[in-house]
């Protein structure tokens, strides 16, 4: 359900009132604990957390005219969701966060290869995805997608 947002602002704006205070708060929580470098942007239809062109200029091997994805949220019809490609690949980082999920909430892991599914706004573990959105610096993230891209 991607939104034709074109600025963060009108993105939230368009929330239904039970998912915009959720959105807010993981807006802040990617505002505050990505490492410094990641850019937020409109992409896809959701708010995201990009390395710029001006970092990486090869951009996303796709379509290069388009910045480096890392994280991603959204607002879906039945649920909110986070997208993080760090996890995508990197069995580490994912076997920390479902290792540390249940010590953050009662509800069982809703998870994919990259995307994280909360069906209750209240259920978000605020605390433990501030930790995950710190684990992972641009130069990181470029030298770890580089790594995939060389192995396909």
């Amino acid at each position: 359900m991607p939104s034709s947002a074109t600025t963060v602002e009108e993105y939230l704006e368009n929330l239904p009132e039970e998912r915009k205070k959720a959105m807010q708060q993981l807006r802040e929580v990617f505002l505050k604990k990505l490492p410094k470098g990641f850019k937020e942007v409109m992409a896809y239809g959701m708010i995201s957390y990009v390395v710029p062109l001006s970092t990486y200029p090869a951009g996303y091997h796709c379509n290069p005219k388009l910045p480096l994805g890392f994280v991603s949220i959204a607002s879906q019809k039945n649920f909110i969701s986070l997208h993080h490609l760090g996890m995508y690949g990197d069995p580490k980082l994912v076997k920390w966060f479902s290792d540390e999920y249940p010590k953050h909430s009662s509800i069982k892991l809703d998870m994919g290869k990259a995307c994280i599914r909360f069906k209750k706004p209240e259920q978000i573990p605020y605390t433990l995805l501030a930790e995950l959105a710190s684990k992972i610096s641009p130069q990181q993230w470029i030298a770890f997608y580089e790594s995939h891209l060389q192995k396909r």
